[in-house]
């Protein structure tokens, strides 16, 4: 019976990839001289700092150019709101989504039922999956969730026939 698993997967490598390209270019860039803008990847996810809100943003921004160019999606950022961080500095955490929530999974599973396919879908720690009799069925439904436009940058991994 063929199956495949619906995860969300980040390439961690990449994503700090991407933050060593944003902390090179925020120390060069002459907007950003004497600002104290950084970026640093930690336990809980990406730590921006800066000296005001609108250096933040700018911060902010410059790390999607650098996450975008290495291909990681925008969608995976849990975004958390800015906070002052003593003295004039605002810090803001970016926490990474990898795997899917519980409730997530379930609104997955309810959207692929309402389809009305031939499929059975179940919830497998942070992995949905879906298997069933034609693998048309799985390419089917596979089409559709590309289609649904949901929150999260899903891959689809081990297809089996």
């Amino acid at each position: 019976m063929p199956t495949f698993d619906i995860a969300v997967k980040l390439d961690l490598s990449e994503v700090q990839n991407a933050v060593n390209q944003a902390q090179k270019e925020l120390a060069q860039r002459y907007d950003f001289k004497g600002t104290n803008s950084t970026v640093e990847l930690t336990e809980e996810g990406l730590v921006l700092r800066s000296n005001s809100q609108s250096r933040l943003d700018a911060t902010r921004e410059v790390l999607h150019g650098k996450l975008v160019r290495r291909k990681v999606d925008l969608r995976s950022l849990d975004k958390q709101p800015s906070q002052p961080a003593g003295g004039q500095s605002m810090r803001q955490l970016i926490k990474l989504r990898d795997g899917i929530a519980k409730d997530e999974a379930k609104d997955i599973v309810k959207r692929i039922k309402e389809l009305k396919m031939k499929v059975q879908v179940s919830i497998q720690g942070d992995v949905v999956r879906v298997s069933g009799k034609k693998r048309d069925d799985l390419q089917t439904v596979m089409g559709e969730l590309k289609k649904m436009d949901l929150p999260l940058p899903l891959t689809y991994t081990n297809f089996r026939d």
